[in-house]
């Protein structure tokens, strides 16, 4: 608590003091463009690995970056999707998963979670990942599949948040997209989904804009 405190005073004197004005505006209302979907795990920071503001970002998180099934009885993330896209008007969805992920191994190999009942419980909701790694990447071990798996991931997410009635239809009209993410923590490096290749590969500001123009 004493490092949460003093970081709290600092931000309190070098940050909100010199930007009193931007702060209070905040407190009007908000306006982010972008929905990010990530995971719980500490080492992720959206709005570092992303370069934005407070305002700009509309954050879901949780163990595995999961969004559970239209209609599976798993509200709170729907919820989320529903109010960022409905209430709030962001114009791009991001399902960000990231490397070394704890809860994608988990799901790989579930005999560790005998005292994590709960955790287990919620990866439930990633047998679909399971199902699509074992089908296809049967062949791989080790970290090569845990790799291949939290790419699997993240593809099985951006299609269960497609499929939500709030964004299919923002889809169909041309006014929201969605994408897929995994942020590599040793290269500080993120790979995006590149629908034309089929393949995940770094993200760039010139592949930006051509996904933007897909």
């Amino acid at each position: 608590m004493k490092k949460l405190i003093e970081g709290i005073e600092r931000f309190q004197a070098s940050v909100y003091q010199p930007r009193r004005e931007f702060f209070e505006r905040l407190a009007l209302g908000q306006q982010p463009h972008t929905l990010l979907i990530t995971c719980s795990d500490s080492r992720i920071q959206p709005d570092v690995i992303t370069g934005v503001g407070p305002g700009e970002l509309f954050v879901l998180r949780n163990v595995g970056n999961i969004v559970p099934p239209h209609g599976w009885g798993q509200t709170e993330a729907e919820a989320v999707i529903e109010y960022a896209t409905v209430a709030l008007g962001v114009r791009d969805i991001v399902v960000c998963g990231h490397s070394h992920c704890g809860a994608v191994k988990a799901m790989l190999e579930p005999q560790h979670l005998a005292e994590l009942p709960t955790v287990a419980a919620w990866l439930t909701h990633a047998d679909e990942t399971k199902t699509r790694v074992q089908q296809k990447y049967g062949h791989l071990q080790g970290a090569e599949l845990l790799d291949a798996a939290i790419r699997e991931n993240v593809l099985v997410q951006v299609e269960r948040v497609k499929a939500l009635p709030c964004v299919a239809s923002r889809l169909a009209g041309g006014s929201l997209d969605v994408h897929g993410w995994v942020y590599q923590f040793e290269h500080g490096e993120i790979l995006h989904f590149c629908k034309d290749h089929a393949e995940f590969a770094p993200i760039t500001a010139a592949e930006a804009t051509r996904e933007l123009r897909s």
